[in-house]
């Protein structure tokens, strides 16, 4: 009985895909993507950080999921990187930033060549704090397995927002800085393939 049931069920979800045939969603190609931040500290001195990994994956309806894994950034220096993981990110606690949010249809109807620009709003939840973000983008459909998205503005991420203010002022004294900035621009390129 409970074999005949699985088989029924088994065919029935196989007639449904193939008389539905589900839309492939796009993915991040993390080999051509870059996600960078900026850190000013003592007041006039600015480096450029990113991180090494992360993933996201966009619908054919324009649902934007991104997931960032917060232990692989990367400051160029290493001691720097451990404690930011564990000073500042937390990442036992809070390994992922996630950003969710919907493409408006301008930019998921693009023909191959086509160009839009435009605002993407949506959720930023970075340390336990859910966060509503905008970043500035411009979207750009390479061919039909291939869209380019990138910021044409920095998006400016507040530390206290986060929760993350003690954080850097744990960096500042443990580093014997004067100051560091709690306000962070972000910029990103990424590559989705379908």
């Amino acid at each position: 009985m409970m074999t005949t049931r699985i088989r029924t069920l088994s065919t029935a979800l196989l007639a449904c895909g193939l008389a539905f045939p589900a839309a492939a969603d796009w993915s991040i190609d993390s080999e051509t993507s870059v996600l960078h931040f900026l850190s000013t500290k003592n007041a006039q001195v600015t480096e450029v950080h990113k991180f090494d990994s992360f993933n996201g994956t966009l619908s054919d309806s324009g649902k934007l999921s991104v997931a960032v894994d917060l232990s692989s950034v990367n400051t160029a220096i290493d001691i720097r990187n451990q404690r930011m993981q564990d000073m500042l990110f937390n990442v036992s606690k809070f390994a992922q930033a996630t950003f969710e949010a919907n493409l408006p249809e301008s930019m998921m109807n693009l023909k191959a060549g086509e160009v839009a620009n435009g605002n993407v709003d949506g959720i930023l939840v970075l340390h336990g704090k859910a966060v509503p973000t905008s970043f500035s983008i411009t979207a750009s459909k390479v061919d039909e397995g291939t869209l380019t998205v990138s910021t044409t503005a920095p998006t400016l991420i507040k530390a206290e927002s986060f929760g993350l203010a003690e954080g850097v002022a744990a960096l500042q004294k443990i580093a014997g800085l004067k100051s560091i900035t709690t306000t962070v621009p972000v910029t990103f390129a990424v590559t989705f393939e379908q």
